[in-house]
């Protein structure tokens, strides 16, 4: 089957190199660089959320692939999301890493503040506090990996996506019992943003969704836990897919 791997704010494909390495074993993986990012041109500024679920779909259409597996990490996931929600058939399974949903007040305000002063100063400045949230104080040689890749982001290119990233938990409360394949919603339990409660709230609101929460780890598990989160996606994927229930036949037609 095809895996599509869509990465978060700042990163690129390659961010995904140990789920690659895993999962091909078995499947036909694709992971993008979202506009913006890695080889990929540079949305406008105005780009929203639904300019990078067109994207991701743009890219399965020009690959010919009808239907896949998606798993979304971080920002990624609400492309994830979107993607299943304005394509249902499109999606087998879904997976939903280290990303937002309905934020509090306080985070919400947190993380608006930050886009607006990446919108203002660039990005660099921002850099060391993400990777501080992202890692902690372990992993030196993934945090210099990851911190070249977002020093290496066109500015414009990053506040756009952040943006993106910042309003787009608020896209979804209403929306997510729509989604009715298997669902898969995981972060970790250090995970300062993309919390466990979060997790847990889209996968109760999912048709079809569960939730995982990985000890001791944090936004960039993909990375830190490679063999947890490959083996989540691993259990996933070898899920059966059952055949449409009439709420499902009449939402399809």
């Amino acid at each position: 089957e095809t895996v599509v791997l869509v990465h978060g704010v700042g990163l690129n494909a390659e961010a995904w190199m140990p789920q690659i390495e895993a999962l091909s074993a078995g499947d036909h993986v694709v992971a993008i660089d979202m506009a913006g990012h890695g080889g990929s041109a540079a949305p406008p500024k105005s780009a929203d959320l639904q300019y990078y679920v067109e994207q991701l779909r743009q890219v399965l259409d020009d690959l010919g692939i009808a239907s896949a597996n998606v798993a979304g990490h971080s920002m990624g996931g609400l492309v994830a999301m979107g993607f299943a929600l304005a394509y249902p058939l499109r999606v087998k399974r879904l997976a939903v890493l280290n990303s937002v949903f309905e934020r509090d007040a306080g985070a919400r305000a947190a993380v608006e503040a930050r886009a607006a002063e990446i919108a203002a100063k660039g990005h660099e400045a921002s850099i060391d506090g993400a990777l501080d949230r992202w890692f902690g104080a372990e992993h030196a040689a993934l945090r210099a990996q990851v911190k070249g890749w977002l020093s290496a982001m066109d500015g414009d290119a990053y506040a756009t996506a952040y943006r993106v990233f910042a309003t787009g938990d608020r896209l979804f409360t209403d929306a997510l019992s729509r989604i009715r394949c298997p669902a898969l919603f995981a972060t970790g339990s250090l995970d300062p943003n993309s919390t466990p409660v979060m997790a847990e709230a889209m996968a109760r609101v999912a048709g079809h969704g569960r939730p995982s929460i990985i000890d001791g780890e944090r936004h960039m598990m993909n990375l830190t836990a490679a063999d947890k989160v490959n083996a989540l996606l691993g259990t996933l994927l070898a899920e059966r897919l059952s055949a449409f229930d009439s709420r499902e036949l009449r939402t399809a037609f």
